[in-house]
C-alpha cells in the first residue's frame, strides 16, 4: 500500500478549506470531483495558506473572535471535530494560555496559528519556513 500525502498537503489547502464556490481564493484551482468533492484546491501550498490567513483575518475582524478557543471552534466545529482537543494544541504549539486574546494581524502570531493549524490537518506535516513565510506574508498583505 503507498503511502500519501495528507489530502491538505495533496490539495495545496493546509487548512483543508471546504470550497465554495463564492470564495474566490488567489490560486485555487478549478473544482473537479474526480480529484476532489468536497475541499478547495490550489495551485501552491503558498496560496492555501494565503486562504487559511485570510480566513482567519476574517474571523477575527468580521465576526470579533479573539481568542484561540474563539476562532478553531468556528475554524473546526465540534460536529465533526474534537474542537477542545484542536484548541488545547492550537494553544500548545503557539504558547498561548487559554483564554488569552489573540492578534492574527501580527506575522509572528499569524504564522504561529498557521503553523499549528497545518499540523493539526496534516497529521504533524510541516512546510519549510519558506513557504509558510510567504503565505503568511501573502495573506497579511
Amino acid at each position: 500500500m503507498p503511502i500519501t500525502e495528507p489530502r491538505g498537503v495533496r490539495n495545496n489547502n493546509p487548512g483543508n478549506i471546504d470550497y465554495n464556490p463564492a470564495n474566490q481564493w488567489q490560486g485555487q484551482l478549478k473544482p473537479d470531483p474526480a480529484i476532489e468533492k468536497r475541499f478547495a484546491r490550489f495551485d501552491t501550498p503558498e496560496n492555501g495558506i494565503r486562504a487559511l490567513g485570510k480566513l482567519l483575518l476574517t474571523y477575527q475582524r468580521k465576526h470579533g473572535l479573539k481568542t484561540v478557543k474563539a476562532i478553531i471552534s468556528r475554524w473546526a466545529p465540534s460536529v465533526e471535530n474534537d474542537t477542545s482537543a484542536y484548541v488545547r494544541a492550537v494553544e500548545a504549539n503557539t504558547g498561548t494560555r487559554p483564554g488569552a486574546e489573540v492578534d492574527l494581524s501580527q506575522t509572528v502570531v499569524m504564522t504561529g496559528f498557521v503553523k499549528a493549524i497545518i499540523h493539526h490537518e496534516n497529521a504533524g506535516y510541516a512546510y519549510p519556513d519558506a513557504v509558510v513565510t510567504e503565505g503568511v506574508r501573502r495573506a497579511l498583505a
